[in-house]
C-alpha cells in the first residue's frame, strides 16, 4: 500500500514536470518536442491506470476510471498530447488526494496486550515461583497480589477476595468474592493478596478471549468503497455512447475525444474525499478524532446507537450520593470522620469517600491505630474517638437494625447503591450511600442524538437489570440490555447491525470488542481508555458525551455536501459534454473547462470545514458558565442538609421539631431564595440576549416563582412556631414543603446548567 501511494505521487510529479517542460518547449517554438514531452509524461499514467483497472476487474470491482483511460488514450492516438497531459494531471491529482482522504489511523492492540499479565505466581507447597503465564496449567495454585491483574480464570481459594471487575463488566464498584467463587482473568485485585485455583490456561481465559474478539471483529470490516463507484455502471456506458454518437453524427473523431475529456470523472473522484477530509478536520477541532473517510461515511448513515452504561452514560465510579444519619447526628461530621479514617485505605470506595469529604471543604485528620478488616471495612482512632467504617454486617454484627438503618438500606436498594456505615465509640451515627451517577450531560446528549436523526437508542451493559433500569428510567432509551459480558455485547451489536447501520459508544477495555464489531465504534477517550480508543473508529478526546451527536451531525453534513458536489459537478460535466458533442469545445478547451468544474467542486466540498450556518450571537463567557456551575455545586450541599432535616423530622416532636424546621427555614431563606432572586434579577436578563429565544428562560422563571412560593409557605409555617404547636400534622406539612423545595431546586439547577452550556456555546 505504501509503495502504491509512493508510485501515485511520483506519477503526478512526472505529469506536472512534463506539462511544464513541454509548455516551455512550445513557448520557444519547439512544438514537436513539446508534443513528444507531453506524450512521454502521459504514457506512465496510462500504463498505471490500465494496470489498476485490470486489477479492479479481477477483484470484481468496476469504477469510473476507464473514462479517464479512454480520454488519455484517445488523445494520444489523435495527436492531442496537450489534452492528454492535462487529463493525466487531473486524474493523478485526484488519486493522490483520495489516498490522503482514505488513509486511516492504524489500529493495533498494543495497549490491550500490554495490560495482559505475562507472569504468574505459582505456589507449590510453601514455595512461590514466578512463571511465564503460558506455563499455567489447570489446577495450579496461583497467588494474586494486591494491585495485580488476575492472570487466568480460576476459583478463589482464600477466604475472601476483593475484585475490580470494571475491565470486563464495566461495573465500577469492586465486589467481594468468597471461597469457591470465580475470578476471571483481566480483573484487578482491589484488596489483599489471595489465591486462586486455575480453571483454564492463559489462552482459554476470559482476557485472551477479549483480545481475540477485537481482532476478529476488525478483520471483518468492509473496505471503504469510493462514493464515485456507485455511479460507475451508469456513467461509463452513457459517456461512451455520447462520445460515439458525437463522432458518428459529425464524422469528426475529435468531437468524440472532447466528450471523453470533459466527462473525465474528477468531480466524482475529488468531491467525496475533499468533503470527508473537511468533515474530519471540523470534527477534530471539536475534540472528535475520526479515523478517516470510511468511518465518517458510516457515521453519517447511523440509524441505531448502542451505549455502554458505566463510564459512558454514567460518571463511571463510586460517588457519594447522600449521607443517611442516625437521630441527632450531623451529616457533615459523619462524612468528616469517615473521610479521615478512609485516608488510610487504598480501596476504590475509600478514595470516593475521601474525595467527597475534601470536595465539601471538610478538614480531615490523619487516623491512628488503623486496622483493616479485609473486604469489610476498617477501624481506627480519629480525634480521640474509635471510628469504624464498613458494611452493616461489620458495624452491627448480629444486632437488630434500627429503624433509620432499615430506611438507609431500603434507599440504597432503590438506588442500586452501596451502603457504608459509620460508628463512633460503638454508636452507629450514619451511613454513606455510594453509587454510579448519571452524567449531567447524558439527558442532553441522548436528546441531541434524536435531533440529529438517530431513530433507535439502546443501552447495553454488564450491570444488573435493576442498576441498568434505574439509569434508563431517566433517559429516552428504546431498549435496555443488561447482564451482558463482552461477547454478549458483540452479539447485540451484530444483531442491530444486520438491521440498520449501527454505532456503538463505550469507554472501557470491556467495550473494545463491541466497538470493533459495530459499523462505527465511538470511544470516550478523555479518561485514558486506550484499548477501546484503538478498537474504535471515532475517539472523543474531551469529556463530553454530547460530542457523539455532534460527530453524527458533522458526518451527515459532510456526506450531504459531498453528494451535492458530485451532483453539481456531474451536472456541469454533462452540460460541457453537450457543448463538446456539438463541436463548441475542443479537447484542450474541454480539459480546461473540466478543470474549472473541478475547482468549483472542491470549493463547494470545502464548506464542510465550517459548521453549519447559524446566526452569530455573543456567547456567555466560559469562566462565567463555570462560576455559575460552581454556585450550583455549593447549593447542592445545602440541599443535602435539607434532605437530612426532612429525614430527621420523622422522629422529631416538640422543641426538637421546631429547631429542625427553623434550621431548614434559615437555609432556604439565606441560600435558596437569595440564589433564585439573584438569578431572576441579574442573570436571566443577560442570558435572554444570548439565547435564540426566551421560551426556555420563561419556564425557568416559572420554576423560580414556584420555589419562592414554597419558601413562603414554609416561612408562614415557621413564623412564631412553638414547641406545643409541633404536632404530627404540622411536622408532616413541613416535611412536604422542605422535600418539594429540595426536589424543585435540584431539577431546576440541572436545567439551568444545560442553558448555561448552550449560551456558552461549549
Amino acid at each position: 500500500m505504501i509503495n502504491e501511494r509512493f508510485a501515485r505521487r511520483a506519477l503526478i510529479l512526472v505529469a506536472l514536470l512534463g506539462l511544464a517542460l513541454g509548455g516551455f518547449a512550445d513557448l520557444v517554438g519547439y512544438r514537436a518536442t513539446a508534443a513528444w514531452i507531453w506524450t512521454a509524461a502521459t504514457v506512465p499514467v496510462v500504463i498505471a491506470l490500465a494496470v489498476s483497472i485490470v486489477r479492479d476487474l479481477a477483484a470484481g470491482r468496476m469504477g469510473v476510471d476507464p473514462i479517464a483511460l479512454l480520454a488519455m488514450g484517445g488523445a494520444l492516438i489523435l495527436d492531442q498530447s496537450l489534452a492528454a497531459i492535462v487529463v493525466a494531471i487531473m486524474y493523478t491529482g485526484g488519486t493522490v488526494l483520495e489516498d490522503y482522504a482514505v488513509a486511516r489511523a492504524e489500529r493495533n492492540l498494543k495497549s490491550l496486550v500490554d495490560r495482559a499479565p505475562r507472569r504468574a505466581h505459582r505456589r507449590s507447597d510453601q514455595t512461590v515461583t514466578d512463571i511465564d503465564i503460558r506455563e499455567v496449567r489447570v489446577g495450579d495454585a496461583i497467588l494474586v497480589r494486591a494491585g495485580e491483574i488476575v492472570p487466568v480464570d480460576g476459583l478463589i481459594a482464600s477466604p475472601v477476595a476483593v475484585l475490580d471487575e470494571s475491565a470486563l463488566t464495566g461495573e465500577p464498584i469492586p465486589v467481594t468474592r468468597q471461597t469457591g467463587a470465580s475470578a476471571r482473568s483481566g480483573t484487578l485485585n482491589a484488596g489483599d493478596t489471595f489465591e486462586i485455583t486455575a480453571t483454564a490456561t492463559a489462552e482459554e481465559s476470559t482476557y485472551a478471549g477479549i483480545v481475540r474478539l477485537v481482532t476478529a471483529a476488525q478483520t471483518v470490516k468492509a473496505p471503504f468503497i469510493r462514493l464515485a463507484d456507485r455511479y460507475a455502471l451508469l456513467l461509463l456506458p452513457l459517456t461512451v455512447a455520447i462520445a460515439g454518437l458525437a463522432w458518428a453524427l459529425s464524422g469528426d473523431a475529435i468531437r468524440g475525444l472532447a466528450v471523453l475529456v470533459v466527462a473525465t470523472p474528477c468531480p466524482l473522484i475529488l468531491a467525496a474525499p475533499v468533503a470527508f477530509i473537511a468533515g474530519v478536520s471540523q470534527a477534530a477541532r471539536r475534540g472528535i478524532i475520526i479515523k478517516g473517510s470510511a468511518p465518517l461515511d458510516a457515521l453519517a448513515r447511523t440509524h441505531t446507537v448502542l451505549f455502554d452504561k458505566t463510564g459512558t452514560l454514567t460518571v463511571g465510579g463510586a460517588r457519594l450520593i447522600t449521607v443517611e444519619t442516625a437521630p441527632n447526628a450531623d451529616a457533615g461530621e459523619v462524612l468528616r470522620l469517615a473521610g479521615s479514617l478512609e485516608q488510610a485505605s487504598q480501596h476504590v470506595v475509600a478514595a470516593a469517600i475521601v474525595a467527597a469529604a475534601t470536595g465539601r471543604g471538610l478538614f480531615l485528620q490523619m487516623p491512628r491505630q488503623v486496622h483493616e478488616v479485609m473486604g469489610s471495612g476498617l477501624e481506627g482512632v480519629v480525634d480521640g474517638h474509635r471510628v469504624r467504617v464498613g458494611s452493616h454486617q461489620l458495624i452491627f454484627g448480629a444486632r437488630a437494625l434500627d429503624e433509620w438503618v432499615a430506611r438507609a438500606l431500603r434507599r440504597a436498594s432503590w438506588r442500586s447503591a452501596l451502603s457504608v456505615f459509620v460508628s463512633v465509640d460503638d454508636r452507629v451515627v450514619g451511613a454513606l450511600l455510594l453509587a454510579d451517577e448519571l452524567r449531567k450531560d447524558t439527558p442532553r446528549a441522548v436528546q441531541s442524538l434524536r435531533s440529529a436523526g438517530v431513530a433507535r437508542i439502546v443501552m447495553v451493559t454488564g450491570d444488573h437489570a435493576d442498576a441498568a433500569e434505574t439509569i434508563a428510567a431517566a433517559l429516552d432509551i428504546d431498549a435496555v440490555l443488561s447482564d451482558r459480558v463482552p461477547s454478549d455485547k458483540v452479539d447485540a451489536v451484530s444483531m442491530e447491525s444486520r438491521m440498520h447501520p449501527t454505532l456503538m459508544v463505550g469507554d472501557g477495555i470491556n467495550d473494545a470488542p463491541a466497538l470493533a464489531a459495530a459499523d462505527v465504534g465511538v470511544a470516550l477517550g478523555a479518561r485514558g481508555a486506550s484499548a477501546s480508543s484503538e478498537a474504535a473508529d471515532v475517539v472523543i478526546v474531551v469529556d463530553r458525551l454530547d460530542r457523539v451527536s455532534e460527530a453524527v451531525a458533522i458526518a451527515r453534513r459532510a456526506r450531504r455536501i459531498a453528494i451535492q458536489s458530485i451532483v453539481a459537478g456531474m451536472g456541469l460535466s454533462g452540460l460541457a459534454m453537450g457543448f463538446a458533442a456539438f463541436g463548441w469545445l475542443t479537447p484542450v478547451a474541454g480539459a480546461l473547462t473540466q478543470e474549472a468544474i473541478d475547482v468549483a467542486v472542491i470549493l463547494n466540498a470545502l464548506r464542510a470545514l465550517a459548521p453549519g450556518w447559524r446566526p452569530r450571537r455573543e456567547g456567555l463567557p466560559g469562566e462565567m458558565a463555570r462560576a455559575l456551575g460552581e454556585e450550583h455545586r455549593l447549593l447542592e450541599q445545602e440541599l443535602d442538609k435539607l434532605r437530612s432535616i426532612s429525614d430527621a423530622l420523622d422522629d422529631a416532636s416538640g422543641q426538637r421539631a421546631v429547631d429542625l424546621i427553623l434550621s431548614a427555614h434559615t437555609i432556604i431563606e439565606d441560600t435558596v431564595v437569595a440564589h433564585e432572586r439573584e438569578d431572576e434579577s441579574a442573570l436571566y436578563p443577560r442570558l435572554s440576549k444570548l439565547l435564540a429565544d426566551g421560551h426556555g428562560l420563561s419556564a425557568m422563571s416559572r420554576a423560580h416563582r414556584e420555589i419562592l412560593h414554597q419558601a413562603r409557605l414554609l416561612s408562614r409555617l415557621a413564623h412564631g412556631l412553638r414547641a406545643e404547636d409541633a404536632d404530627k400534622y404540622l411536622v408532616r406539612d413541613a416535611q412536604r414543603v422542605i422535600g418539594a423545595i429540595e426536589a424543585l431546586v435540584r431539577i431546576h439547577n440541572a436545567q439551568e446548567e444545560d442553558i448555561y452550556e448552550a449560551a456558552a456555546g461549549v
